[in-house]
């Protein structure tokens, strides 16, 4: 006997970073979330499986109109028509909707109870499976606390929608801890709320599936399910399915290698070539990251919109418009001995010398907090969240300012030809 687990469905949540890139194919983007659980479905299908669960985040809040809803309905009742039963416990996410209080699904879905833990018996299966939705969006209580000891003669199975004990990038919701999944005796832990695959225990088994596509760079790599297989009453193996639809990878690049640009252009076309293989011609969303000290600094610097698109054009050209560049993140350095250029006493030298008396002095970092504190408070909302945050309060990014400016100060004043 087979089942899946799945989680974090986020059902129509767009995909972020790529809507603004011009080519970036929108439907494709707008419908990925769509079609990644069309293959779960067609995976149950095609495993013959007896059930799946959603271990919450089956909605990403309410939605935009009803299209959502009658997709999602039609989904199920392509699996009703297979014999197989779903079992959804409401997430963070489905706490917020409103709209889907009021859905009915098709008579092979059961959301389980969100006042307590509901416990389903599968008699013809000899499986029991426990569980408890989330009646408001930020749950910080330990629900594991309210389920039951595990039933005698049954396979039990937790259903539970949980930080556990912190995970880097997800609220501490319903937070709980190891021991306390082990107390009650259940043979797998099925468990949602954070999006990176985690076998957290296989004795027995504790893991979090992620989610089944990846929605923006932070989401990285391949996504899916887990398919579990029951023999004799037991676990007998689980498997990891890909069910994703678009894919998102992050490159980092070594300028040290690129002695002129045509390097730069064979190393991204390399890159590429490889990232395409090694996930088998899916279509990419992709970062690129060049960093390090390199001889091609100055050109870039000199027109850094015009290499972003060099750089984008290869893309296209070696994935044949498969492949988007979400975005490119240039830290280059110029090959420059900044030691023996702060030694010198002209005024290089000296602004050398200011330059890294502010990097490396705290008092001096701090007094920068200090003195940018109101610059901060008025920045706009959107500068201050997301995966580029700007943060003035923060030292180590003042730091990090202040050696950015650095090189881009000497980078200029060299490439004016001024003497060393």
């Amino acid at each position: 006997m087979k089942f899946i687990h799945a989680a974090d469905i986020h059902l129509d949540s767009p995909l972020t970073g790529l809507q603004k890139y011009d080519g970036a194919p929108v439907e494709e983007i707008r419908v990925a979330s769509r079609r990644a659980f069309q293959n779960l479905v067609e995976l149950a299908v095609s495993e013959k499986a007896y059930f799946i669960l959603i271990a919450g985040d089956l909605y990403d809040g309410d939605w935009k109109d009803y299209n959502t809803g009658l997709f999602l309905s039609s989904q199920m009742s392509r699996l009703r028509e297979e014999g197989i039963k779903v079992f959804i416990i409401a997430g963070n996410h489905d706490a917020a909707s409103q709209i889907t209080k009021h859905l009915r699904m098709p008579d092979n879905v059961k959301n389980l109870s969100v006042k307590s833990t509901e416990t389903v018996i599968l008699d013809e299966l000899g499986v029991a499976i426990h569980g408890r939705g989330y009646y408001a969006r930020a749950i910080i209580e330990d629900l594991v606390a309210g389920y039951p000891q595990a039933l005698p003669h049954y396979l039990n199975i937790g259903l539970l929608h949980t930080s556990l004990d912190g995970r880097e990038g997800h609220e501490p919701y319903a937070p709980t801890t190891i021991q306390s999944l082990l107390s009650k005796g259940y043979d797998y832990w099925a468990l949602g709320h954070v999006h990176k695959r985690e076998v957290v225990c296989k004795e027995p088994w504790v893991i979090f599936p992620g989610n089944i596509q990846g929605r923006h760079v932070r989401e990285l790599g391949p996504k899916g399910c887990t398919l579990v297989s029951i023999d004799d009453g037991h676990i007998a193996c689980t498997e990891h399915r890909d069910l994703d639809v678009m894919r998102w990878i992050v490159i980092f690049m070594d300028a040290r290698q690129m002695s002129s640009v045509e390097d730069l252009r064979e190393q991204v076309s390399d890159n590429l070539t490889r990232a395409i293989m090694e996930n088998q011609g899916m279509p990419l969303a992709m970062r690129l990251e060049i960093t390090g000290p390199s001889k091609v600094h100055r050109e870039l610097l000199a027109d850094p919109d015009h290499w972003k698109n060099e750089i984008r054009a290869v893309a296209t050209d070696v994935s044949g418009g498969t492949t988007w560049i979400e975005k490119i993140r240039v830290n280059t350095s110029d090959m420059l001995d900044f030691d023996s250029i702060a030694a010198k006493s002209d005024a290089i030298g000296e602004l050398m010398k200011s330059m890294d008396d502010l990097s490396n002095n705290d008092s001096l970092l701090q007094a920068a907090v200090e003195t940018l504190k109101d610059l901060n408070q008025r920045l706009p909302h959107e500068l201050k969240t997301g995966d580029d945050a700007l943060n003035l309060e923060d030292p180590a990014i003042i730091k990090n300012s202040v050696e950015r400016v650095r090189q881009y100060v000497m980078s200029r004043i060299l490439s004016k030809g001024t003497e060393l």
